[in-house]
């Protein structure tokens, strides 16, 4: 007898939702794996969540829910424990009479039903749901406030027994409460795919905040006098002093969080009410985004290739601190990685393992700057260089004499636009004949936070919209028959209107005309007119034709660019 799952799948080869080679390679990744046909769907990504989600619930009759629209009471939250939740990525929606209805992405796990009826004593009347709507739901109403809870209450105990004196004793840094509240700050963070998690003390208590999209927003906070264990069990985690609370500190550790090893990056600064930490979250088996992923428009991907395909020269890498310049240079490495190239970086700190390529951590204790390691590279036969950042003179001047002598260096530097790299590295000492003689091109770049795909409305532009608009436009036309958009707050997007990033990008080509500039030592200002009139697009002109797109608002592009 033939198994539920492949007479699902030969239904949605049928529907055209699948294809023949798709399903075998699907039901090959069942047989290996054991998982669930629905599972193994959903992890490979081969048909859109919202087109299956109507399919399912067409072929077995039950009704769509979208969770975003429900209003959950918290009493129904407590009729199904949080790990069958996870477990079985369901979610409860409302009660009527002796009927529980829950949402759930698979109308075939018969088991996930017959668990929940026998945990709640209710009947179980099942909606359809996407799984990304199902899990922002669940991190939504059970994420860290729920898991953090009972540790969190734990703690303010303890805080006030040790502040009416009736504690005996201390609890060691690996002891219960101290331990699950890191772990799970980690955790929480991971899954919420923010890139940092700080950790503040004030006067009364301590703050916990999650950057994510580039933007900070606090998520919970617990007793300071509780602090010092915290501090004490993450620098315990990174091998740090923990009898040393007087000067700042460095480290790293690896871990596993939810299948993925994630490696962390803790920094700890001395403060007036304590030790702050902040703690940088890298993924370690995140793929590197392609260059098509970047966010570029097509005239720009179409140029950003040719500038990558030249066989010697500097290309430069601009914007201020958190502006992506790392991402796009690991995506460029990625695209001219092949085995006939001799590809070797030095970066501080490395943040990516990529194969083929011979990856260089900077190390100030034994003096390995970038200028040393520069110097060291330039003897390994090299075709390709990337340089994490030319910060001085030293630095610019090997990278300068690397591309004259036949290699593709690949570096960044902190300008607020792409012209001005041109006069920065005049300005540390390189001579404008060798500027205008190695510098390929320069890639400025910015992140903007998108807007929400699920919760995403369009609205008729008014008077302030438009100027703000204008402000942006590059000369463009912008009237009242505009059509702007924005979020309006959703599950998936925890409310803010925003969900994931893109970069808006400026593009310089060192053409004929710029280099003349720049051998006349001409002003940034100047290079910046001459390349806009060679067709060169500006970071706000980009951002505009992501907001006319629906990709972004206005608003925040004028954010990510108002220093311009």
């Amino acid at each position: 007898m033939r198994g539920a799952g492949t007479s699902l799948g030969e239904s949605l080869v049928q529907g055209g939702l699948l294809k023949s080679e798709q399903l075998e390679k699907v039901q090959s990744e069942v047989r290996r794996t054991q998982e669930s046909f629905h599972k193994v769907l959903q992890r490979l990504r081969l048909v859109d969540e919202k087109r299956l989600t109507s399919f399912l619930s067409s072929k077995f009759n039950i009704p769509e829910v979208e969770i975003t629209h429900q209003i959950i009471k918290p009493e129904i939250l407590k009729l199904i424990p949080e790990h069958l939740v996870r477990k079985f990525s369901v979610f409860p929606l409302r009660k009527i009479g002796k009927r529980l209805v829950i949402a759930m992405s698979d109308p075939l796990n018969l088991n996930a039903v017959d668990q929940l009826r026998l945990q709640s004593g209710y009947d179980i009347e099942p909606r359809l749901a996407t799984d990304s709507e199902i899990r922002s739901a669940i991190e939504q109403y059970y994420g860290m406030k729920s898991e953090m809870s009972g540790v969190l209450e734990t703690l303010r105990s303890e805080s006030s027994l040790k502040t009416a004196g009736t504690v005996k004793r201390e609890r060691t840094v690996e002891e219960g409460p101290v331990m699950s509240l890191v772990n799970t700050m980690i955790g929480q963070a991971v899954r919420e795919g923010a890139s940092d998690v700080h950790i503040a003390p004030e006067k009364d208590k301590v703050i916990v905040r999650y950057r994510v999209d580039g933007v900070l927003h606090q998520v919970d906070e617990y007793p300071l006098a509780s602090h010092p264990s915290v501090v004490s069990r993450i620098k315990v985690m990174a091998n740090l002093d923990i009898s040393e609370n007087r000067v700042p500190q460095d480290g790293r550790v690896q871990m596993e969080v939810s299948h993925h090893q994630v490696d962390l990056r803790i920094s700890v600064m001395p403060t007036i009410h304590g030790e702050n930490l902040v703690i940088r979250l890298l993924n370690l088996q995140s793929a590197v985004m392609t260059l098509e992923e970047l966010g570029l428009s097509k005239e720009d991907l179409k140029t950003f290739k040719t500038m990558i395909s030249k066989p010697y020269g500097i290309l430069l890498l601009t914007g201020p601190t958190g502006s992506g310049k790392t991402t796009t240079l690991y995506a460029i490495l990625n695209q001219i990685n092949s085995p006939g190239k001799n590809i070797v970086t030095i970066e501080d700190p490395v943040e990516y393992q990529l194969p083929l390529i011979r990856q260089i951590q900077v190390n100030p204790k034994v003096h390995l700057t970038f200028a040393n390691g520069l110097r060291s590279i330039l003897r390994q036969d090299p075709d390709v260089i990337m340089v994490g950042e030319i910060r001085d003179r030293e630095t610019a001047e090997i990278a300068t004499q690397a591309a004259l002598t036949g290699h593709l260096v690949l570096s960044t530097l902190h300008t607020n636009d792409a012209a001005s790299a041109m006069t920065r590295l005049t300005d540390m000492g390189i001579e404008p004949f060798l500027v205008a003689s190695t510098v390929t091109g320069v890639i400025a770049q910015r992140l903007i936070r998108t807007i929400c795909k699920e919760c995403r409305t369009s609205f008729q532009a008014d008077r302030e919209s438009l100027a703000k608009l204008s402000l942006v436009s590059g000369g463009m036309p912008v009237d009242v028959e505009t059509k702007l958009y924005r979020g309006n707050g959703c599950l998936y997007c925890k409310k803010s209107g925003y969900r994931g990033r893109s970069g808006i990008f400026e593009l310089l080509v060192s053409t004929d005309e710029v280099k003349k500039l720049v051998l006349q030592k001409a002003s940034s200002h100047d290079i910046a007119a001459k390349a806009v009139e060679k067709g060169m697009k500006a970071l706000r002109r980009d951002g505009f034709e992501k907001i006319l797109a629906g990709v972004a608002t206005v608003e925040e592009v004028l954010r990510v660019t108002e220093e311009i």
